[in-house]
């Protein structure tokens, strides 16, 4: 950030100050429900309440207590409806058209979905592709798949080895797209890492040797920006209670491309037909022209609700300003990192470039659990542990300001000075 080195005090809270001052995004901080006590830098794994999405949670329980069934197709969010009005309000974050999207179920039930509709194994093209840093969600719904074809998820899933397990490689992941890859499904951005992937030419490659791809943006959506028609992805999901601050649990988001629009969803469900002819009740499956195809049950309606204030205020704010503050909010982090604690062998453990760098800082320590815990216990900094040693930090652009930034690292660097890390095990806990 070449600014910050013009400064006479950068490293100052005073300086920090000055970015909050500066920040044309800071205005939205006020829409979140932030604790006085506390700084929240865990938003890369479940994204802070809105008083909008509150509202909008509000809005759609009172229907249920006014109108009762009839909500379904009467009151400011006709529930029968839900998923495809949230779809048309998602697609911009994604590059999408609105009939490409569709918000429903969870991130590894649409994965299943997905890959139960796009595997064809035919010939010696088998395999499906991953890599060996993804979520392992996404590994084992990958597995359960190939076994439902009888196939060896050992022989079967190839995945790309990491050289130095923190990134993947283009050209190695490209280097195994083999006559023997059937499908081909990687992370957007690496959970660990925060690594963005050049999906635009990983898609072109797949493309010009005859497979489908897909990818999964659960780290990436309402983070970076993705043009997933124009790069002609194929399909791809994410959950929507990170960045997207829909709530815990809240309902999940796929996207199918729609030159395959028409293909036969692998599982399906009622919920996939044409909304003219779902209750008719035939035994005849009538499916949606879009990817409402691919839904499966009933849209989980008190869990989709919130969705709908979250995104108002990224249509707001705009994909695009909030990439431009993330970009700089995470850089100016990595530069008060490497000021501050460089005697307290930190790595930074995320890409340095911009344009491959997502939305959280990864920080590297071997005492990163038990620094995790006196970050939240004695100096009230929300962070989140990642095995074995990632400590991550997201200072997520619609509600942490540059002043959280700083002070989250002044506290880090109390924790190691003083040591009072070692007060706690270097275990994780049940829920990391």
């Amino acid at each position: 950030m070449s600014n910050i080195q013009q400064d006479p005090n950068p490293y100052s809270i005073e300086y920090a100050r000055k970015l909050d001052e500066q920040d044309e995004l800071a205005p939205f901080r006020n829409e979140f429900y932030l604790s006085p006590d506390s700084i929240y830098m865990d938003g890369n794994s479940l994204g802070l309440l809105s008083k909008r999405a509150e509202q909008t949670l509000l809005e759609v329980l009172n229907a249920w207590k006014i109108q009762g069934i009839d909500g379904w197709t009467q009151g400011a969010h006709p529930w029968f409806y839900l998923s495809e009005k949230l779809a048309a309000m998602s697609a911009p974050l994604v590059g999408a058209d609105a009939e490409e999207v569709i918000v429903t179920g969870s991130t590894t039930v649409n994965l299943h979905q997905l890959v139960a509709t796009f595997y064809k194994p035919q010939g010696i093209r088998t395999k499906i592709l991953a890599d060996e840093l993804n979520f392992p969600s996404d590994i084992y719904a990958l597995q359960s798949q190939l076994k439902l074809y009888g196939y060896d998820p050992d022989e079967h899933l190839v995945r790309v080895a990491s050289r130095d397990g923190r990134f993947l490689h283009e050209d190695d992941i490209i280097a195994a797209m083999t006559d023997e890859i059937a499908l081909i499904v990687l992370p957007a951005v690496l959970y660990r890492s925060g690594q963005v992937l050049d999906m635009k030419r990983l898609t072109a490659e797949a493309h010009a040797r005859g497979i489908l791809i897909g990818f999964d943006g659960c780290h990436s959506v309402g983070s970076i920006p993705h043009q997933f028609s124009e790069w002609e992805v194929d399909f791809a999901f994410w959950c929507n209670y990170k960045y997207l601050n829909s709530g815990p649990g809240g309902t999940a988001s796929l996207y199918v491309n729609r030159k395959h629009h028409g293909t036969s969803p692998g599982l399906a469900g009622w919920f996939g037909s044409r909304k003219d002819k779902q209750f008719d009740m035939e035994h005849q499956f009538h499916q949606a022209e879009t990817a409402g195809a691919f839904q499966i049950g009933t849209p989980n309606i008190l869990s989709m609700a919130p969705l709908l204030g979250s995104l108002e205020l990224f249509a707001e704010a705009t994909l695009e300003k909030l990439r431009q503050k993330s970009l700089h909010i995470t850089r100016y982090m990595m530069d008060l990192i490497e000021h501050e604690l460089s005697t307290f062998n930190f790595t930074i453990g995320n890409p340095l470039e911009d344009e491959r760098r997502s939305g959280h800082v990864s920080l590297e320590h071997q005492d990163a659990a038990r620094i995790c815990k006196a970050l939240k216990e004695l100096q009230h900094i929300v962070p989140d542990f990642r095995a074995p040693n990632i400590i991550r930090l997201a200072p997520v652009p619609l509600y942490t300001s540059y002043s959280d930034v700083w002070e989250t690292v002044q506290r880090l660097k109390t924790i190691m000075a003083d040591k009072q890390y070692e007060k706690f095990a270097n275990t994780r806990d049940v829920v990391a």
